[in-house]
């Protein structure tokens, strides 16, 4: 048997010594429910907030003027989204704006206690102290509306078949305010209660300086559903006799624009996509 050349190991039989190995490293435990709660509701807190900011916020009712399409203390959820996208008040829709111009000067302001300032501060419940208004649209820019007698209202000389007016009122008042006839102006739409006789609206503020009417960028959003208390849940449809011809020429143009004008790049992006698989080779 020869010499082990000078720094050989020598052979050994059978199968390799593995090295000891370090020690396994624990598992991570998920973290206890009580240490995630304040991300879960940082998270809750956020998303409610961009809700609010530009989606659907709830308001409260405050007052009997658009009774019996809404009743005090009914809660309903505002489209805020729309707006963003251009659309305008339309004819027939039932919208929350802030006060033009001193509308409620003389309307008691509720003070909300600390835990109806939080849940109010994260949309999840109606302000208590925003200075806003809800009615109906009932005339856009370029209108003419007139009011003679107890009516009905006419909007660009179509009577309006109102069955949302409360009962028992008439569709014009018969006092100074009530009786009419204006244009509305750019930028501009008027307003009117339902509980015809039993609201302070564009009629009654046309010595202020919007002339009456509420400036299309103090409308916060339109009313879609009423969604409090639960046997009062309901839609706030645009009723059909603002679909009448010559009254709703304009009606959806701006919404219809916004989706061409986004139509086209995206028609445009998916022909590019197409022409360039077209380049490549034909196939048998």
């Amino acid at each position: 048997m020869g010499d082990l050349a000078v720094g050989a190991r020598p052979e050994q039989d059978g199968p390799d010594e593995q090295p000891a190995s370090p020690a396994k490293e624990k598992k991570k435990q998920p973290r206890p429910f009580w240490k995630e709660l304040p991300l879960l509701i940082g998270v809750a807190l956020v998303l409610a907030l961009l809700i609010k900011t530009f989606l659907v916020q709830a308001f409260s009712i405050p007052s009997d003027s658009m009774q019996n399409t809404l009743q005090q203390g009914d809660r309903v959820l505002v489209d805020k989204l729309t707006p963003w996208f251009g659309s305008k008040p339309e004819r027939g829709e039932v919208v929350v704006f802030h006060d033009p111009d001193n509308w409620l000067a003389n309307e008691p302001t509720a003070q909300p206690n600390s835990v109806q300032k939080v849940l109010s501060f994260i949309g999840l419940m109606p302000s208590a102290n925003e200075k806003d208004l809800i009615k109906r649209v009932i005339g856009v820019a370029g209108d003419t509306i007139e009011c003679k007698g107890t009516g009905p209202v006419k909007v660009n000389g179509k009577a309006l078949n109102e069955p949302y007016v409360y009962p028992g009122n008439t569709p014009c008042s018969t006092d100074p305010e009530g009786q009419f006839k204006v244009k509305v102006p750019k930028n501009r739409i008027w307003v009117m209660g339902d509980h015809r006789q039993n609201s302070a609206d564009s009629r009654y503020h046309q010595e202020d300086s919007n002339g009456g009417f509420v400036p299309v960028n103090n409308v916060v959003g339109r009313a879609v559903v009423v969604a409090w208390p639960v046997n009062r849940w309901n839609t706030l449809p645009i009723p059909s006799t603002f679909d009448q011809s010559g009254i709703n020429t304009t009606a959806a143009a701006a919404p219809g624009a916004v989706a061409l004008v986004g139509a086209v790049p995206l028609v445009w992006l998916r022909r590019r996509k197409r022409a360039g698989k077209g380049s490549g080779t034909i196939g048998a």
